[in-house]
């Protein structure tokens, strides 16, 4: 199979793509930077007046170490909600927004099947996904020294950044799925945003809500929950997200091979 799909897609997403990982970047690095000021004083007090479930929930028990202050904001928050929307978006356009442009029997006229288009789209996703992290971790490396973060391996922060682009590559498989099933690029985008935020709450509320084995239902658990940050690359974990991707993924083949793309 050519990788004509994948070289063309690439291609014509590298304006699109640029702009997340400067976004990504320029997100994290500035919230990272912001470490010394906030890891104590005043903000430490703030955090203690939390109820304990809060805390727990949000991952605010050590913000006075690095791996504490980054696991509960920058790579807690804000990073995997940038990389969930970058799955849903991107993986809305995989399908969906070919069809809903009428595009879509133009590209299958091309020399491709319709796994051979899944295939290749799916990798271009997580090729982005892979230049996202890497230019987070790059960003990370850059303010490393500056923003007091060297208790943190190069390592380790390699490691976090390699599980945020499994967790973008599976929210971006779900969007695959539904819009194979359905062809409308807004649906898609809605249902995976609904999904991703769901299972970041199940992943943060488990325990408060009573439902602790619900936490292992939430790809964020897979994300984070072995803390990278402290303890380098969970490959259990990581091989939970990829197989997760994987699985999603083919089960959107199966439904776009069989759906009746004129009706």
């Amino acid at each position: 199979m050519r990788p004509d799909v994948l070289i063309r897609t690439l291609t014509d997403d590298r304006r699109v793509l640029a702009g997340w990982a400067i976004g990504a970047t320029l997100a994290g690095c500035m919230y990272a930077a912001f470490y010394p000021q906030l890891a104590g004083g005043q903000m430490a007090e703030a955090v203690a007046a939390y109820p304990q479930a809060m805390r727990q929930a949000l991952r605010l028990d050590d913000l006075s170490s690095p791996a504490g202050y980054l696991g509960s904001s920058v790579f807690g928050l804000i990073l995997p909600l940038i990389a969930m929307f970058y799955g849903a978006a991107t993986g809305a356009r995989t399908l969906a927004g070919d069809e809903e442009a009428g595009r879509l029997d133009l590209v299958l006229a091309h020399p491709v099947s319709r796994t051979g288009l899944v295939v290749q789209r799916f990798a271009a996703l997580t090729a982005g996904a892979v230049v996202i992290a890497v230019a987070v971790w790059a960003g990370m490396l850059t303010i490393r020294g500056a923003a007091q973060l060297r208790e943190i391996s190069v390592g380790e922060f390699a490691a976090q950044c390699a599980t945020l682009a499994l967790l973008a590559t599976v929210f971006g498989a779900v969007a695959i799925g539904i819009g194979a099933a359905t062809g409308r690029r807004g649906l898609v985008f809605t249902v995976t945003a609904a999904v991703g935020i769901l299972s970041y709450a199940l992943h943060a509320f488990a325990g408060q809500l009573g439902l602790d084995a619900g936490k292992y239902l939430s790809p964020f658990y897979y994300y984070i929950g072995a803390e990278p940050l402290r303890h380098g690359m969970p490959w259990g974990h990581a091989a939970v997200l990829a197989v997760a991707a994987l699985l999603l993924t083919a089960a959107g083949t199966v439904v776009f091979n069989r759906r009746d793309l004129n009706t």
